[in-house]
């Protein structure tokens, strides 16, 4: 068991029989009372995401999970198909369980996918991608006096604020983490 005053972003816990990943933590401390957690966590199995309020002084299950490195093959439907770099497995995940991550991923891409129990749950991607710009609006120099930016779309499907001097055929490096244009690649 663990005190949710432990729990942050990316940490996963058992609650219900359920298991769930923190996605957003914030701790409120009133003037009287006890303090309160509140986290927005996203069911590991249905890919459903809630928020929770938690007491300062409750507590949840820690789960052991299992973490190997694996290459995303390809998409097939609403299947997302892996290979474990070292014993060649081939497990898949549906895009509910993915979440956002679908945004960010390309042929060939090395993840990191956590095990519950033998089952594939969740992939930690890379904090940065390359992805090739597929729509690009013209941006006209000159539109204004601070540094302009145009929305463009990736090959995922992805649209990213860049600036202007970003053309159609470029790749561009996206940070995975809030979606953020780095740099062209």
């Amino acid at each position: 068991m663990i005190d949710v005053n432990e729990l942050r972003s990316g940490v996963t816990f058992e609650l219900d029989d359920k298991l769930y990943k923190v996605l957003e933590y914030a701790h409120h401390k009133p003037g009287r009372g006890k303090a309160t957690i509140r986290v927005k966590i996203r069911d590991l199995v249905s890919g459903a995401i809630s928020e929770k309020t938690f007491s300062s002084s409750d507590r949840v299950q820690d789960i052991r999970l299992e973490y190997r490195t694996a290459q995303f093959l390809y998409r097939e439907g609403e299947m997302f198909h892996f290979m474990d770099v070292e014993t060649y497995e081939q497990p898949e995940l549906s895009s509910e369980v993915l979440g956002d991550t679908v945004n960010y991923m390309t042929e060939g891409l090395q993840v990191k996918l956590t095990f519950y129990q033998g089952k594939p749950l969740d992939i930690d991607l890379p904090t940065s991608v390359d992805l090739k710009i597929t729509d690009a609006e013209v941006g006209v120099k000159g539109d204004t006096a601070t540094g302009a930016n145009k929305i463009v779309t990736t090959e995922t499907g992805l649209k990213v604020q860049v600036p202007l001097f970003v053309q159609s055929g470029d790749t561009i490096r996206v940070d995975t983490r809030n979606g953020a244009y780095i740099t062209r690649a």
